[in-house]
């Protein structure tokens, strides 16, 4: 799994914890197995917990993910590496344009 990607779950995740696999999947355009492999070793890094929850009246079950303080340590890592990497190519690309 790369950064970015794991970057983008946990972003989604943090934002929507409630949504189900498949509307993350769209939301992030991956294939719905390919999001339930990331969601797995996002979980076996210790990144991510998945609680199982049933609501009272109708005993429909549904996921929550929930993210560590470990998940919350990474992504907030790995988004400042985004941003340190996105300034330096704006940067590359403004000293190019002034060539």
């Amino acid at each position: 799994m790369k950064d970015h990607e794991n970057l983008e779950i946990l972003r989604k995740i943090h934002k929507k914890p409630e949504a189900s696999q498949r509307e993350l999947a769209e939301e992030l355009g991956f294939s719905l197995g390919k999001l339930n492999y990331c969601i797995k070793a996002l979980q076996q890094k210790g990144l991510l917990k998945i609680s199982n929850f049933t609501k009272q009246t109708d005993k429909v079950g549904y996921i929550r993910y929930i993210l560590t303080p470990k998940g919350i340590s990474l992504r907030t890592k790995l988004t400042l590496n985004f941003m340190k990497r996105k300034m330096k190519e704006y940067d590359e690309l403004r000293a190019e344009l002034k060539k």
